[in-house]
């Protein structure tokens, strides 16, 4: 055998056995930056312009169109008497369950009351959080009945995963909100589901959280619930629960939705009036004419909550994708949704009150290339649009179906980057960074230079899943995808969860409460 070819071979030999080292090295090092503590804003401050695509007499045309529909067409308000009294009251012309609008009534009972920003409350203090303003607060994807991870598959969801995603949700730094129904806990039975979803987000987090909104009496459990932790007092007087009440699209509200949004609106908490629209199926194929529909369905909804009780907080909402001309399924990511956030963000900044939409939405059934092109075209374009409170941030798969283990983790990390991203260009002395650019000069690099040495860990982002090694550094380490990098961050972080002190005498009363409520009732399935 050629002495050439032994020496090559020991040659390499040695080499990988230097990377092997320099590979555990590293491993260490990111193990290391992983425990370190990550403090948490409680929002993000966004220090940006917003991406505005429509002029002023584009935005006036809108507004001008959805006043036409509102009182030319109107909206249902279907099986709840108190609305149809409430806004015969306000002076709408009220046609059997269908209510027509004088032009500007909605706008003007919103803009007389709601508060262009508000408060809610967490059961920690430093958690809570501002919406409105020029303040965004990410908050975890809803209302999965199905979780997917790398081991199982696609499954349905159980009271077990739900508690696990609002663990995961608070040890993530980049998500200020505990959500809501992050997935649906199908082993527990419809009707009683939401006093397990509702504990599990006060025990299990100290963050603030969203309220059931199935029915009701179910919105009233999740206010009592609330009064067990913070008081009657002070929730009658703040803020403690946002829940999110979906328009019937085209141009409904049902009684499910109306009497939720009702009994918060009477005990002073906020909701999120969201028109849910697939473009081409629940509105028009245009973009201008669901952006019309959109704000038509806000405005009646926004100015019923506040014919409740006026100066209630309330946010202004959409859901908005497209239909597949070809197969009749919605689709994420594409244009269209993205040009209709723009124009409905500048809607809501118009009408002066907080704006929510959609983070990483995609249609991929799996944590895949799909999943990432489709989630990061919505998560930027919600952040450049300036919404408020982004629902369904991290998690989401297969159009909302999936709440996925993996994907979380990959979505909680863009999260991060955009904190980043509004933050915008730091102008401070440090920032300048003249002094690098002084001791420096011609012909040299910045690696050693003394401005780099004092900025080098917080310079750039550092994503804890995303691999930026070399082919030989990443092929050492196992060769891993995203997806299986993923999956050892969550694993590793449900088992180092410490859960937030709760006072016991605060749980003892919850666990109470709820035996109580349970027994009140038979399980049913809906």
């Amino acid at each position: 055998m050629p002495a050439n070819f032994i020496e090559t071979q020991m040659s390499a030999m040695s080499n990988k056995s230097t990377r092997r080292k320099r590979g555990a090295g590293r491993k260490a090092k990111r193990a290391a930056r992983q425990q370190i503590p990550v403090s948490t804003a409680t929002w993000i401050d966004r220090k940006i312009p917003y991406y505005e695509i429509l002029d002023e007499e584009g935005l006036q045309l809108i507004e001008h169109n959805a006043e036409t529909v509102l009182e030319e067409t109107g909206i249902e308000f279907r099986e709840f008497p108190r609305a149809l009294d409430l806004w015969r009251e306000a002076g709408a012309d009220v046609d059997g369950e269908r209510v027509r609008f004088p032009r500007g009534l909605c706008r003007s009972i919103i803009q007389a009351s709601a508060p262009a920003e508000f408060m809610q409350h967490a059961r920690n203090p430093d958690r809570s959080v501002i919406i409105g303003g020029d303040r965004t607060v990410l908050v975890p994807a809803y209302g999965s009945p199905f979780i997917r991870n790398l081991e199982e598959g696609r499954r349905y969801a159980t009271i077990h995963d739900f508690r696990n995603f609002v663990k995961l949700t608070y040890m993530s730094p980049g998500l200020h909100h505990s959500g809501g129904t992050v997935c649906e806990p199908v082993d527990i039975p419809v009707n009683k589901r939401h006093f397990d979803m509702v504990y599990s987000h006060i025990k299990y987090s100290d963050k603030p959280f969203m309220g059931s909104v199935t029915a009701p009496e179910r919105a009233q459990d999740t206010v009592d619930m609330a009064k067990i932790v913070f008081g009657d007092d002070f929730v009658q007087k703040n803020t403690v629960i946002t829940s999110l009440i979906n328009a019937n699209s085209p141009l409904t509200y049902d009684a499910t939705m109306l009497g939720a949004a009702t009994v918060y609106a009477e005990n002073n908490q906020a909701t999120m009036i969201s028109p849910f629209l697939i473009a081409g199926a629940m509105s028009p194929v245009a973009v201008a004419g669901t952006v019309t529909q959109i704000l038509a369905e806000a405005l009646a909804g926004l100015a019923y909550v506040q014919l409740v009780r006026p100066g209630v907080p309330v946010i202004f909402g959409t859901f908005a994708a497209a239909v597949s001309m070809q197969t009749g399924a919605p689709t994420f990511g594409t244009p269209e949704p993205s040009i209709i956030l723009y124009v409905a963000a500048a809607l809501a900044r118009r009408l002066g009150v907080p704006f929510r939409s959609g983070g990483g939405l995609c249609g991929s059934k799996i944590p895949d290339a799909q999943a990432a092109y489709e989630s990061a075209n919505t998560l930027n374009a919600a952040a450049l649009a300036g919404v408020n409170f982004m629902l369904h941030t991290a998690g989401w798969l297969e159009g909302g179906l999936v709440m996925g283990y993996e994907k979380f983790i990959m979505d909680a990390d863009q999260a991060n980057m955009i904190a980043i991203l509004l933050q915008g260009v730091d102008l401070s002395e440090n920032g300048q960074a003249m002094d690098a650019i002084r001791e420096v000069g011609p012909g040299s690099h910045f690696l050693g230079a003394a401005h780099t040495q004092a900025n080098f860990e917080t310079a750039f982002y550092r994503s804890n899943v995303a691999d930026n090694n070399s082919f030989e550094q990443w092929d050492e380490d196992g060769s891993q995808d995203t997806a299986t990098r993923a999956n050892a961050i969550w694993k590793r972080m449900l088992d180092n969860y410490e859960a937030p002190p709760l006072d016991s005498a605060v749980d003892e009363a919850l666990l109470e409460f709820i035996a109580r409520r349970k027994s009140e009732f038979k399980d049913m399935d809906y």
